[in-house]
């Protein structure tokens, strides 16, 4: 009969880290996604009387694609971090394999960050 090795509790540890950081940037996407699309609103109610203040729709649809980015990284790193430990479990190599995740919230933010300087640059 074969002898199970003590599984290293640090392995764990480091997979909850790794998961409450995506939980954080998560969180972060969403929060600073609310400030984005509520930034319009703002603008139209410190303006002063006198000036005229155009308001842009961009700002709502940027923040709201934020706010769903900040979603759907909780969402799927949750997924991730219930397979990694799975995996572990199993005494799967789990390590080596690149991070999709961190991919494409890279890609998106670096859109949604053209996206916005496109705006501020046609915007007088």
């Amino acid at each position: 009969m074969e002898e199970r090795q003590p599984k290293d509790p640090r392995i764990y540890f480091a997979a909850e880290r790794t998961f409450l950081a995506w939980i954080r940037s998560g969180l972060s996407l969403m929060g600073f996604g609310f400030v984005v699309a509520r930034f319009g609103l703002f603008l139209k109610e410190s303006a002063a009387a006198s000036q005229a203040v155009k308001s842009y729709g961009f700002s709502i649809w940027v923040g709201t694609a934020m706010v769903l980015l900040g979603v759907f990284v909780n969402l799927t790193s949750a997924l991730r971090h219930i397979r990694i430990i799975s995996g572990l479990n199993r005494g799967d190599d789990v390590v080596g394999r690149p991070s999709y995740i961190a991919v494409g919230v890279a890609l998106m933010l670096a859109m949604v960050g053209l996206a916005m300087v496109a705006f501020l640059i046609t915007v007088e």
